[in-house]
């Protein structure tokens, strides 16, 4: 089974209906998986912060849900990740491709890789980074965490873990 494969099929043991995504290369995988399964109901989003409101509406409507997401615009989604979605009580699992790390090709993304932890820590959102294929097990995990403390949770995922670019 394809790594892509293995966190769709988490998603859907934990019960995530809706997911809602913005456009990623590294992610491209995960949103086909996501588009074909007929258990997820799929949203593209414009912006990240747009998806969070997307994912915290399905929420308010008893539905579990999910985003995915570049770490790029882990700045646009600061004030509605404390306002809305901490405020609340809100699960949100984030499955977020860590851009500009080691073997980045683009030169732009590195900037905010530089401060996407510290955004993360500041904002007191749990973070758990998958360098290797095999970090996938911890996501079941991480998932029933997530909806058993209501908090959004942050799963950065590199390069590394998605064998290159």
């Amino acid at each position: 089974m394809s790594i892509s494969a293995r966190i769709v099929d988490d998603f859907v043991k934990n019960n995530i209906e809706f997911v809602t995504t913005v456009p990623c290369k590294q992610l491209a995988g995960v949103i086909e998986n996501i588009e074909a399964s007929d258990k997820i109901f799929h949203i593209p989003s414009n912006k990240e912060d747009e998806g969070i409101g997307l994912c915290a509406g399905a929420f308010m409507g008893g539905k579990r849900s999910a985003i995915i997401m570049q770490n790029t615009a882990i700045g646009v989604t600061i004030n509605t990740l404390v306002t809305l979605t901490q405020y609340y009580r809100m699960p949100l699992p984030m499955l977020i491709s860590y851009r500009g790390e080691l073997g980045e090709p683009v030169a732009c993304q590195v900037e905010m890789a530089v401060h996407t932890k510290a955004l993360l820590a500041q904002l007191n959102i749990p973070t758990y980074h998958f360098h290797e294929e095999e970090d996938v097990e911890e996501l079941d995990a991480i998932l029933a965490y997530t909806f058993m403390c209501n908090k959004p949770v942050a799963i950065l995922t590199d390069a590394t873990f998605w064998k290159g670019y």
